[in-house]
């Protein structure tokens, strides 16, 4: 799957990555709305469709379920709903949300969500009280028209191993988020992953592990000056620190962090090294992006999600797919 990043041009891009070889498009919660191009994409068909991520706690899970049912139906049953919760300076400072919790806040959501799809395609009473969110009233008038598809799986995104335990134990897939690498994958995302299924009785068989690995195309080392950006803005945070800290660079993280409050982000993408670079992300031409991510990925999933820190040229996508189905 790859990305849109907007609603402009999302049927004309939607069709030309279905053309390159795509199975999906997903969006991000970015400079647009993050279900606008999905409406849009679901008018051509063919393809899966996700949100990567749509954020979860600004949003009540009455609003959530509508929008994923709705786009269920447009896509013929394609549809897949992904959540993350954010970091807490975007929750409270940008959206004015409450982040108190949040792994336990995540997970009633996904349980009220699944609560609200049960009636909705069962019938039963809507009867949801936890701790956060509290959903007792369902009538006909406010009920999706039928015949209903399965309700769509829910994803969360997660970095952390509470997080990342939590969504194996109570979600139908996990988004392995983008700033990261093989050694993390193995080391502390899949252990986690494991721990959850345990303790959901489940196995690894019934549960989806979807990287999303940040894929930049071409030869020389300007090239790569975005990517190298996007690094230095995930690796200022400090939630992103134990990625680093795996492969020994954790002091960059504070560095990172200063920059970014100074407004020097031009600055921030000169200390990502070239060690840094093609270690989290996949760089290259297409032949070595898909050879990068075969290598993260095996044994763990044969799905990937291409985050583009800018659109890659279709024809360049076309080439990865290529490669990766070789």
């Amino acid at each position: 799957m790859t990305a849109l990043f907007g609603p402009m041009d999302a049927i004309e891009r939607t069709h030309a990555l279905r053309e390159a070889g795509a199975s999906g498009v997903f969006t991000f919660e970015g400079p647009h709305d993050v279900f606008a191009p999905l409406t849009l994409a679901s008018t051509v068909g063919g393809l899966d469709l996700m949100t990567n991520v749509a954020i979860a706690f600004p949003r009540n899970p009455i609003h959530l379920a509508h929008q994923a049912m709705d786009h269920q139906l447009l896509s013929g049953g394609r549809f897949t709903l992904g959540l993350g919760t954010q970091i807490r300076t975007q929750i409270e400072k940008r959206y004015g949300a409450d982040f108190d919790k949040p792994v336990a806040r995540m997970t009633e959501l996904v349980a009220a969500l699944r609560a609200i799809f049960t009636t909705w395609t069962t019938g039963e009473r809507l009867n949801f009280r936890g701790e956060y969110y509290r959903h007792t009233l369902m009538t006909p008038t406010f009920t999706p028209r039928g015949p209903l598809p399965a309700p769509p799986p829910i994803y969360v995104g997660a970095l952390g191993p509470r997080l990342t335990h939590a969504t194996a134990k109570s979600a139908d897939g996990l988004l392995v988020m983008p700033f990261g690498s093989k050694r993390f994958l193995a080391e502390v995302t899949m252990p986690a992953v494991r721990d959850g299924l345990d303790a959901s009785g489940r196995r690894l068989e019934d549960f989806a592990v979807v990287p999303e690995i940040i894929v930049s195309v071409g030869s020389e080392d300007r090239d790569h000056t975005a990517a190298r950006r996007l690094l230095a803005f995930y690796g200022s945070t400090p939630a992103y620190r134990p990625v680093l800290e795996v492969h020994g660079w954790g002091d960059l993280q504070p560095e990172l962090n200063t920059l970014s409050k100074q407004g020097r982000w031009e600055e921030m993408g000169t200390l990502i090294d070239d060690e840094m670079l093609h270690t989290i992300a996949a760089c290259g031409s297409p032949v070595d992006v898909a050879a990068h991510i075969r290598d993260r990925v095996e044994g763990v999933s044969d799905r990937v999600c291409l985050y583009q820190p800018g659109p890659i040229a279709v024809e360049s996508l076309a080439e990865i797919v290529d490669a990766l189905q070789g």
